[in-house]
């Protein structure tokens, strides 16, 4: 018998340091790490000693005699990593954070957000003795895209706020919610009364398509749609247009699927979940019966996951459609998957795509229509989405023989009232700190924050997640990126390149005054309370408070 990783993995890698035997992979150190779909368990070299089920954060690792039916497509997937990667004779390096001189004092570093970028360096800067962490996040709330972005039918990717919670809950952390940065306190306060100041702001922008009709009402980022959804209160109030019987999602990554599975999920299975009161009654009065997920380039470059593809082939009373045709591959790329090079996981997206294709779909039930080799050109309309207009491409090897999706000049229609594009998020510019616009990035080396004009690092300046590296990975990911981060600063402290911070009473008395509604540690726990409160009455998880008026008034609550 061995373990099995599924589906909820989130790459935390919590499972590597407690393996005995060095059996999953890749670990932070490995290069694959840095675009793993998940980890993996090998068969062969596990010992089934269960270290690694008691470690797990969202409870993604099962033994193989107690995989449900479903699951276990993750036999082989596991199994096939290590035909690409077998594991070799050494153990991997892992980061080690320097030794804090008592003789320094105490350390006061400032955390700006509060997702799981900015709680996992948190962690890491708390299990050092003699280290203050202040978070700072706009909302009330913390926990960033896990509470505002994470499908609420996904509750055990979710199970990582239990970590989250014990590191926001410590004496040597101090949590400032409801704070903005910019507004409230600006970066050089911050940087006068802390030794550093990371910034863990994650990318809260996203990509256009660049096309006419994109601004018509009806055509909306997937994006505003998520955070509606998930109840995030500045996206409480919009509106989506939900009387059609066809939504055509633009991008097939994970948040594409993540939204063509809530458009056409029975409602009743939803209420189960934490979605936002008012998405669930919205998708109870919904007409759509059908959605249409456009990748511009083939199956074998599509950029879900195995485990959310394997997830919509599981949704009770929904076809997954796709035309056989589309599931044929270009040349390049059938020689790319039966090459040596194809990762295991790019095959079996492959196959699982043809074995989508090989079904007979039933007219009665809901659908998803994976479209592969297509690209909106137009969206067309008067005042409103009347229907997108597509093309056909073509895959060409571009100057660096990447396989690159090229327009054609066959078109078709589609109608639809409903367009959501899903090409990515990216990060905004931070007052007061270099940016780079092409990347949407804070440029840095390592997490150190550099100056582009003198290429020298900007004293005190740190950057964590996606605002430093870009919007990749998943949940766990940020994890290795926030050590690295971390280990930067502390060699900064250590080696008294960071100015000393100005008394802390002073950063209390500024927030006092300049945001007297802020909320702290237990105001967050009284929301949290009133949240599961409200959820329990209803039978659900939680009812999210989706406005800044009632999370601050279950946060004043008495006890």
């Amino acid at each position: 018998m061995a373990y099995v990783i599924t589906q909820p993995c989130c790459n935390d890698a919590s499972c590597v340091d407690v393996c005995p035997v060095n059996c999953i992979h890749p670990t932070p150190d490995e290069k694959p790490f840095a675009t793993t779909e998940m980890l993996y368990i090998d068969p062969d070299t596990c010992i089934d000693c269960g270290a690694c089920v008691e470690e797990c954060p969202v409870e993604a690792i099962y033994a193989e005699n107690d995989l449900d039916e479903v699951d276990e497509p993750y036999l082989d997937i596991n199994a096939q990593y290590y035909t690409k990667h077998p594991i070799g004779p050494d153990w991997p390096e892992p980061l080690k954070l320097p030794q804090i001189d008592a003789a320094l004092g105490t350390l006061h570093v400032a955390v700006v957000g509060s997702g799981p970028a900015a709680c996992y360096a948190a962690m890491e800067l708390t299990a050092k003795p003699r280290v203050e962490v202040d978070i700072f996040d706009r909302l009330p709330t913390p926990y960033g895209l896990v509470r505002a972005g994470v499908a609420p039918d996904h509750p055990g990717t979710k199970g990582v706020t239990d970590q989250f919670r014990s590191v926001v809950g410590k004496r040597t952390v101090h949590c400032h919610f409801n704070v903005e940065v910019g507004r409230d306190v600006s970066h050089e306060e911050l940087l006068a009364h802390h030794h550093a100041v990371i910034y863990a702001v994650g990318a809260a922008g996203d990509r256009t398509l660049g096309i006419p009709g994109e601004d018509l009402v009806g055509s909306h980022a997937a994006t505003e749609f998520v955070a509606w959804y998930n109840g995030h209160p500045d996206y409480a109030d919009r509106t989506f247009d939900l009387s059609g019987e066809r939504a055509v999602i633009v991008g097939n990554g994970n948040v594409a699927l993540d939204v063509a599975r809530i458009l056409v999920t029975d409602p009743e299975i939803l209420a189960k979940t934490d979605l936002a009161e008012h998405a669930l009654e919205a998708l109870r009065a919904s007409n759509i019966r059908e959605v249409v997920v456009l990748g511009r380039r083939g199956p074998a470059q599509a950029a879900y996951t195995n485990p959310e593809l394997l997830a919509l082939g599981r949704m009770p009373h929904v076809d997954i459609v796709v035309d056989p045709e589309e599931a044929v591959l270009d040349p390049a790329s059938r020689a790319f998957i039966d090459g040596d090079e194809a990762e295991p996981s790019q095959r079996h997206k492959v196959r699982q795509v043809e074995e989508f294709a090989r079904r007979t779909a039933d007219p009665a039930k809901k659908r998803i229509v994976l479209r592969f080799l297509t690209s909106p050109v137009e969206i067309l309309g008067t005042d409103t989405v009347e229907s997108v207009r597509i093309a056909k491409n073509e895959l060409v090897t571009d100057a660096s023989g990447r396989l690159s999706a090229k327009p054609s000049d066959v078109t078709s229609t589609l109608d639809t009232g409903l367009v959501l594009r899903s090409i990515g998020y990216r990060g905004q510019p931070v007052a007061g700190i270099p940016f780079d616009d092409r990347r949407g990035v804070i440029p840095n080396e390592n997490g150190r924050v550099i100056d582009p004009e003198t290429g020298a690092p900007v004293p005190g300046v740190y950057v964590a997640g996606w605002i430093k590296r870009g919007p990749t990975g998943v949940i766990g990911t940020n994890k290795y990126c926030s050590a690295e981060t971390v280990r930067m600063l502390i060699d900064d402290f250590c080696a008294g390149r960071l100015d000393a911070p100005a008394e802390r009473e002073a950063l209390d008395r500024l927030i006092a005054e300049r945001a007297p509604d802020a909320v702290d540690y237990q105001g967050w726990q009284r929301i949290d309370k009133t949240e599961r409160a409200g959820g329990r009455a209803a039978g659900r998880t939680r009812t999210k408070l989706i406005t800044i008026e009632s999370m601050l008034a279950a946060a004043r609550a008495e006890t």
